[in-house]
């Protein structure tokens, strides 16, 4: 769907034996100081239908219905989703010139990410438009999560901006790390149980990020799934939603995934997330 420009650094190293030297040095340093992460354990416990034309770019849910961000010129949209069905109870189309991004969910207020546009949309619960915002100095709007205090905002960079949608100001930005590198395509956002989950633009994995420094302390691995998805016709894993036990038929935290164009969300326990709602500003 997009692409980042690459960085590229001229970095000057010695010749010969002493170059292979200090590569066998370094990799000996990373493979004895970085122990492999974790991988949460996760169980299918049922799946819904979705939309195989919705080009998924944000999931959240709320309100008593997930609601669904999809994207692509001329086709996005904002939809408000049953979550035992999966019957699209309603949809707003965006305009032609909008690439519809991540979404997010606060109080009784949603907030919808634009592509290239430098534009981010508000709705009600209606859901109807109700303003605009704008994510300038950000030259793209990928993933959004409410984290209880601000919107974390991703760019498809290694950084997750912060937002006040009280103010409109730009905090600090948390840099995002795997091992000591930056972990670049970060997309769709979600904030369960104190932890970020970011999917990872054309990765079948969600990461896992401990939000006070940006460090990814743990992976859910939806590698299966994803392939299941593509045989039927879908595209890249994105979309993360947390369903509250509050709110949920099963009486526990439900984490629903799906990605874009699939034929259906699935429903997952993950035993390591536990459910709590952040409060409304």
């Amino acid at each position: 769907m997009r692409s980042t420009q690459s960085r590229e650094r001229a970095v000057a190293l010695p010749r010969g034996g002493v170059c292979r030297r200090l590569f066998l040095l370094l990799g000996l340093l990373f493979s004895t100081s970085a122990p492999a992460l974790e991988d949460l354990a996760w169980e299918e416990v049922g799946r819904i239908p979705h939309d195989p034309r919705a080009f998924t770019q944000g999931l959240v849910y709320g309100a008593g219905a997930l609601w669904e961000s999809t994207g692509r010129w001329g086709h996005s949209s904002l939809r408000r989703i049953d979550p035992v069905e999966g019957r699209v109870l309603k949809r707003v189309g965006l305009p032609s010139r909008l690439f519809g991004e991540g979404l997010a969910l606060v109080g009784e207020r949603l907030y919808q990410l634009t592509w290239r546009s430098g534009e981010g949309r508000i709705y009600d619960l209606k859901p109807r438009l109700r303003g605009t915002f704008s994510l300038a100095p950000l030259r793209e709007g990928w993933g959004i999560a409410w984290d209880g205090r601000v919107l974390l905002v991703s760019d498809g960079s290694h950084r997750l901006h912060r937002l006040d949608p009280l103010t409109w100001r730009w905090g600090e930005a948390l840099e995002v790390t795997e091992a000591g590198i930056p972990l670049d395509r970060l997309n769709e956002l979600e904030v369960v149980a104190g932890r970020i989950l970011a999917n990872v633009w054309k990765r079948d994995r969600i990461a896992v990020i401990e939000p006070s420094r940006g460090v990814v302390n743990g992976w859910i691995d939806l590698g299966s799934l994803a392939e299941e998805a593509r045989k039927e016709g879908g595209g890249v894993l994105n979309g993360i939603a947390w369903w509250p036990a509050s709110e949920n038929p099963r009486g526990e935290g439900i984490l629903v995934v799906t990605g874009k164009n699939w034929p259906w969300m699935a429903l997952l326990r993950v035993p390591a997330l536990q459910s709590r709602q952040p409060p409304v500003p």
